[in-house]
């Protein structure tokens, strides 16, 4: 099939063909390896096109692609990663693609040179991108392997072992009686960080295996072997791969080593910074609950109608603080969902501020998204305040009522509408002076970035609020649904 494609499409010699064959005859050994589906690509007489001369798939973890698209043409719009290499004779790692099955994909692709070090095609790695393969496909996997193992491969067989230097991964290679033939300076620097101090090459496996693994189960089972282990003060992620020869004989193994200490150090770092801010938060909210309490017991000793009305709100202010700073404690992060959020302030608000002998219903509905705490407390103030507001003035006279709390998210805009069945309030009466007002509109103003809108009317009162979405929000949740629009 290399041959045929290579006639029709480009003008590729008969040991250029030869060079293509001897690394398509390990693609699936590399497909396994790498969890990813691979390609040899080759030139054409189209500048802006390249065609397909060789696929496998890897068996582990399934194909990203319904079909085999050898003989397929891709072309520059679609994956430029292909056409850069074999223009420019450059490794391209990491960039976005789209499939001839309208996938989309990232590439990392490595030159495939011919004898006079001419670009004769490219081999790739291609991993989905979308989110359910991203979900099945969730390992580690060493980066740029692609290029190392197709290099040495190649060089095995010339025996030559002039690999250039790489600054992430560890290559060593065994032949079929498991001496060690090749080891790159990244593997030497590993190996000497942990006291190497005879030569590497020419040592037996059993000297030089980092893990429980023996040379003999590997050529057994003639599939990747994968282990993450600690060896002194390194954590190594390492893989092991038979290789074969023409013949499909094996001729020995590769181990590729990856030292991800630092990389692990920095996780463990990240999650005690996670269990230090959850308990931060803890802390917090538990202090704010604290001073709600002390609050309603001094209250208890106040006769005074007005001066106990001023404490219910204060501590309604305050534990509507504390439900945000309860969520940040739960999740360990600095993102609260906020429909989750509105839903502690309303049981917060049933349990202390209902006017007693009266049903008021509060239904909270709309779009679930997360924002950051500042955003996310600046809300429940005025969530709370807004719904103390309501429950004070909208249901004088009557025995019944509802509040609604409807949240709705844009593109970049949220929307957080509240509105009551009451009495409504006359428009010609100044409420901008109350202090719940004035905390409103400071806080859509100066920490919301938005616009407060008020309507009011015989059958009740409406308040709209419309703030912009922090980043986070936009780059994290764009594509969650959208609820009701409101009008």
């Amino acid at each position: 099939m290399i041959e045929e494609l290579c006639r029709k499409y480009n003008d590729l010699t008969e040991g250029d063909m030869a060079k293509l064959r001897s690394v398509a005859e390990n693609l699936e050994m590399i497909a396994d390896c790498m969890g990813a589906d691979i390609f040899i690509d080759c030139p054409t007489r189209d500048a802006d096109a390249a065609i397909v001369v060789a696929h496998a798939k890897p068996k582990a973890l399934g194909s990203i692609y319904e079909e085999i698209v050898v003989g397929k043409l891709a072309y520059r719009s679609n994956e430029p990663a292909v056409l850069r290499t074999l223009d420019v004779g450059l490794p391209t790692s990491d960039m976005m693609a789209m499939t001839q099955e309208n996938n989309s994909v990232r590439q990392n692709v490595s030159p495939i040179r011919n004898d006079e070090d001419r670009i004769i095609g490219v081999l790739i790695s291609e991993t989905d991108i979308t989110d359910h393969v991203k979900t099945k496909n969730n390992i580690s996997v060493l980066s740029r392997t692609t290029e190392q193992l197709m290099e040495a491969l190649l060089t095995s067989r010339e025996k030559d072992h002039n690999l250039p230097y790489h600054d992430s991964d560890g290559i060593v290679m065994f032949n079929h009686v498991g001496v060690s033939t090749y080891v790159n300076p990244v593997a030497e620097t590993i190996y000497r960080k942990l006291g190497y101090i005879d030569k590497l090459e020419g040592n037996p496996f059993s000297n030089m295996v980092l893990d429980q693994v023996s040379f003999s189960d590997i050529l057994e089972k003639r599939q990747l072997s994968h282990n993450e282990v600690k060896v002194g003060s390194l954590v190594l992620n390492i893989k092991y791969a038979v290789m074969k020869n023409r013949d499909f004989n094996v001729s020995g193994v590769v181990m590729l080593i990856r030292d991800e200490t630092d990389a692990k150090a920095k996780e463990k770092e990240l999650i005690l910074k996670s269990v230090a801010i959850r308990e931060i938060h803890h802390r917090v909210k538990n202090n704010l609950q604290t001073i709600a309490s002390l609050l309603r017991l001094q209250s208890r000793r106040v006769d005074n109608v007005s001066a106990r009305t001023a404490f219910s709100e204060s501590i309604s202010r305050v534990l509507s603080i504390a439900a945000t700073h309860e969520i940040l404690a739960q999740n360990g992060v600095d993102d609260v969902d906020l429909t989750t959020m509105l839903q502690r302030i309303k049981s917060s608000t049933v349990d202390h501020s209902m006017v007693g002998g009266k049903q008021i219903q509060i239904s909270i509905e709309g779009d679930s998204f997360p924002c950051n705490s500042d955003t996310a407390t600046s809300i429940a103030l005025v969530v709370n305040e807004v719904i103390q507001n309501s429950l004070k003035h909208a249901f004088k006279g009557r025995e019944k009522g509802l509040i609604s709390v409807q949240i709705c998210r844009s593109s970049s805009f949220g929307n957080i509408v509240i509105t009551d069945d009451g009495v409504g309030f006359d428009g010609r009466e100044d409420r901008s002076g109350t202090l719940g007002t004035r905390i409103v509109e400071s806080i859509v103003k100066d920490k919301l970035h938005g616009v407060l809108t008020t309507e009011t009317g015989p059958s009740g009162t409406r308040v709209l609020v419309d703030f912009p979405l922090d980043e986070a929000t936009l780059q994290g949740n764009i594509e969650r649904p959208m609820g009701p629009e409101i009008k």
